[in-house]
C-alpha cells in the first residue's frame, strides 16, 4: 500500500487551526482580562479646592487629589464637604 502524504497535510492543517484557536483565546483572555483590571478615574472633586482655598493634598494621601483621605479629607466627607469653622 502506498500513502499519498495527505494523512501528513492534514494533521499539520489541523494542528495549526488548533494553535491558531488557542492563540485567539488567549488574546481574548488577555484583552478581557486588561478591560476588567483597569483603575477607575479618581474621585477627586477639584472644585472642592476652589471651594475652599486648600490645595488637594489638604484632604488627600496624594498631593494631586484622589484616593485614600486623611484623617482631615474624612471629616470633610462627613460634614457634606462643608469645612467647619
Amino acid at each position: 500500500m502506498v500513502h499519498s502524504g495527505h494523512h501528513g497535510v492534514s494533521t499539520a492543517i489541523r494542528t495549526a487551526a488548533g494553535c491558531t484557536a488557542a492563540g485567539v483565546a488567549t488574546a481574548l483572555l488577555v484583552g478581557m482580562t486588561a478591560v476588567l483590571s483597569v483603575s477607575t478615574p479618581a474621585s477627586a472633586k477639584p472644585e472642592f479646592a476652589a471651594q475652599t482655598g486648600m490645595p488637594c493634598g489638604q484632604c488627600h494621601a496624594n498631593p494631586a487629589g484622589g484616593g485614600k483621605l486623611k484623617p482631615f479629607g474624612e471629616k470633610f466627607k462627613e460634614n457634606g464637604f462643608k469645612v467647619k469653622k
